[in-house]
């Protein structure tokens, strides 16, 4: 179809199957009770039992004495204590991670090991090997709506064990067909049997309307502050760049809306010979101008949308509006999308001013380092939220770019997207002659931002074992029932974090099984399901479950935790129950399970970087305090740890840091007739840096590169281009040289921080294990907890 999609339909909860059907499954449980779960882990191959690993992962290490912890290599998340051929068929950690690999049987045993059960989950990254499944039958469970997945269990050939629910349901005929094989009988062999990540094609029961087009529009703040700073002008030339690198098909729309004091609609008609300004200046009462030309095909109207691009930055080169209408210009941009769906993007560049959601400075830069309460992280009115929850029902997700280096208010702003399942970026002083590179950090997001891949019109059902119950879910949503999340976009690079509890004893099984289930609509109008299930070995012993203990997930999950606790409560109580988490699991497995009468810090191999992590966490702007730190800086900080997936959050909290002057080949990987060495990781203090040496920070969203006033003029030549350390000019941010070692990978340029540059407190703050004038070294925060815990 040409034309525009029908008007958005109220409910998209029963798309994706619902739940359990309440009356019918209750009769299914008093009529036949669940078969015991051995058969089924039997049928599967049951657990393998690796004991060299689990006591490796026991292993007590005094943390006071043992000062080297960190492996050579970046962690690598547990395996689960599972048969070669479960193993062998689970979801890939980077998509799926469970804080604990070992699942307590109980509640009580959980309790016991003070530590936390949940999810991080990863469910629309970008993937070079999917199975997409075209069928007319999607296999699944007829009372919990399970997608069939490998860790169901065949009972002959034309009838399946549901692993979540244990329910026997029937083989439908279609499914004895195998595509891959092009056999007949064999339907374990089929592939979303034989793959943990698969994706359906939807039919149309998965649809309430024909699939939306790709709509994009932008919003764009054009007052005297956006242009000077020189955003828009950047805006522009990346968008004309990457115009038909969008994604999309021959429906794909575009529009665009400028305000500053007013509201600005383009008319991009075809027949036009050029764009058309249409003014709105009654802000009070926003309306459309006209409905016809404002979001337009992009193939038909190309060339004016060029024209447009090419001229916006001029239009408003010489503007004296200092005021900013946002309100207004989202209403009229909710009023515009309502009918279709689909992307909203809004630059802006200082505190709304007038109209509908203006809002007032609420900070005190004098408070910004206070060791006591941290005000005003929650909103300042409920526009936003409103709004954003009006644009979720009509299936328009709303991503914010903020470009201000003046409080801006973004805990109130923030929740335009984190209720309609958008993205937020912040450039807090983006200048296009002060701050090149805050500039080119911008230019390089957006070029990512506008060409990732993006699903509309979205839901997502996360699934566990009979027994296991859903908590809390962390991330940018809306939660529209007790296990679905409303995702109007959904991007590859957001992230979700559940809490989980178990409800019932899981005794009569010795598998946990996780399921999620994201239906969406691709840019090309193509209903897709993708689903990721995650199989994990039920233990009944608490050494088993320290012995399983995911420490990087535990650390993402405590931190969305935190993040809430620090908005309901209190700032203070939050950094208090991240030390108490380290405190009560650290003195739970040294009552129950070392048995070490010796004095010290002890720790399980598996936590050894908890409290390292903990530590690294209560020093991020997110939760520090002491510290100066803008409100506006101390809030996207917190908005990142809740939407981010488990790698980013990781590498935020505790970057890598390597020498790279000294690399040599040994251990290095030999890839497409390439050597890539493999340097060592650092641990995260100035003791390991050197006047001779050139070090390499990978923060997750900048790299940081450290060259000493000594360091070898080879190297400076070679890598810079630079004959000497004293003729590297100040401030240069260098390309992504580092593709050439390629052992890690960012979208983002280098920050080139020099021994004796003014960049090196950023720098240094990520060197959290040494002191600060506010905040303990490492040692310290040990001899601290082992304090804590002989009270």
């Amino acid at each position: 179809t040409t034309g525009s999609a029908s008007p958005v339909p109220n409910s998209y909860d029963s798309l994706e199957g619902g739940s359990y059907p309440g009356t019918y499954f209750t009769q299914l449980l008093t009529s036949n009770p669940f078969p015991n779960m051995s058969q089924l882990s039997a049928a599967l191959g049951g657990l393998s039992g690796v004991p060299e690993l689990e006591v490796e992962a026991l292993r007590p290490v005094n943390l006071l004495q043992e000062r080297n912890l960190l492996p050579h290599r970046p962690l690598d998340a547990p395996e689960p204590n599972l048969s070669a051929d479960l193993k062998k068929a689970n979801c890939s950690p980077d998509t799926f991670r469970c804080t604990l690999t070992n699942i307590p049987q109980t509640q009580a045993l959980l309790n016991k090991a003070r530590l936390p059960l949940g999810l991080l989950l990863h469910p629309f990254r970008d993937l070079t090997q999917l199975p997409v499944i075209t069928s007319n039958t999607i296999v699944r469970c007829r009372s919990c709506r399970t997608y069939i997945n490998p860790f169901v269990s065949f009972l002959d050939q034309r009838r399946w064990k549901c692993n979540l629910c244990y329910r026997v349901n029937d083989v439908p005929d279609e499914f004895m067909y195998n595509p891959v094989t092009r056999s007949y009988g064999e339907p374990h062999k089929r592939p979303e049997v034989q793959n943990s990540t698969v994706e359906f094609i939807a039919s149309s029961d998965y649809m309430l309307r024909p699939p939306q087009p790709a709509v994009y529009l932008f919003v764009l703040d054009v007052s005297h502050n956006a242009v000077e700073g020189g955003y828009l002008n950047v805006f522009c030339h990346t968008l004309l760049e990457n115009l038909d690198k969008m994604p999309g098909d021959t429906r794909t729309r575009v529009g665009f809306i400028t305000f500053n004091s007013t509201i600005h609609f383009y008319n991009l008609n075809e027949s036009l010979s050029q764009p058309q300004m249409l003014v709105v200046s009654d802000i009070d009462d926003i309306f459309i101008p006209t409905h016809d030309s404002l979001l337009v095909n992009l193939k038909e109207s190309r060339a004016l949308v060029r024209v447009l691009l090419t001229s916006l930055h001029s239009m408003f080169s010489q503007t004296r509006e200092t005021h900013s209408a946002l309100g207004p210009a989202l209403q009229a941009a909710y009023k515009l999308m309502s009918p279709t769906g689909g992307r909203v993007s809004v630059f802006q560049t200082q505190l709304p001013t007038l109209g509908a959601g203006l809002l007032q400075s609420r900070e005190d830069p004098n408070q910004r380092s206070s060791t006591k309460g941290v005000q005003h992280l929650g909103p300042a009115t409920d526009f936003y939220k409103k709004l954003a929850l009006d644009c979720s029902g009509q299936q328009i997700g709303v991503d914010l770019f903020l470009l201000s280096s003046q409080y801006s208010d973004l805990a109130s702003l923030a929740c335009m997207s984190k209720f309609s399942a958008g993205s937020i970026f912040y450039y807090p002083s983006l200048h296009h002659v002060h701050n090149p590179a805050q500039l080119d950090k911008f230019q390089k997001d957006l070029e990512r931002y506008l060409t990732r891949k993006i699903g509309f019109e979205a839901v997502m059902r996360i699934r566990c074992t009979k027994g296991l119950s859903i908590h809390t879910f962390h991330g940018n949503f809306f939660v529209r029932s007790t296990d679905l999340l409303s995702l109007a976009n959904i991007n590859p690079d957001s992230g979700f974090a559940v809490q989980m509890s178990i409800e019932e004893s899981l005794a009569d099984t010795s598998l946990a099984c996780f399921q999620s289930a994201l239906l969406y609509t691709s840019s090309k109008g193509k209903r897709r399901i993708r689903v990721h299930t995650l199989c994990l070995p039920v233990v009944s012993q608490l050494s088993d479950v320290y012995a399983g203990a995911d420490v990087q997930a535990i650390t993402c999950l405590l931190a969305n935790m935190a993040i809430d606790r620090s908005i309901s409560s209190s700032l203070s109580d939050a950094r208090d129950a991240l030390v108490n988490a380290v405190v009560d699991s650290l003195s739970a497995y040294k009552n129950t399970v070392s048995n070490i009468q010796q004095s010290g810090l002890i720790a399980p191999a598996a936590l050894c970087l908890f409290p390292l992590y903990v530590l690294a966490l209560l020093k991020q702007k997110a939760l520090r305090t002491g510290t100066s730190t803008k409100l506006d800086e101390r809030v996207f900080a917190m908005c990142e740890f809740k939407s981010q997936p488990l790698q980013q959050i990781m590498r935020t909290v505790h970057p890598d840091l390597y020498r790279l002057d000294t690399m040599s080949d040994q251990g290095a990987l030999h890839l497409n007739d390439c050597i890539v060495p493999q340097p060592h990781l650092l641990h995260l203090t100035a003791e390991k840096l050197t006047r001779e040496g050139a070090f390499l920070m990978d923060c997750g969203s900048v790299f940081y590169l450290w060259i000493g006033k000594c360091c070898n003029d080879m190297f400076i030549r070679d890598v810079l281009g630079c004959p000497n350390h004293a003729s590297i000019p100040p401030n240069m941010v260098s390309e992504c040289f580092i593709s050439s070692w390629c052992f890690t990978t960012s979208e983002y340029c280098t920050q080139l921080v020099q021994d004796d540059a003014t960049a090196k407190t950023s720098f240094f703050q990520h060197l959290v294990e040494d002191r600060s004038e506010s905040a303990l070294s490492y040692y310290e925060f040990l001899l601290h907890i082992q304090q804590q815990m002989s009270k």
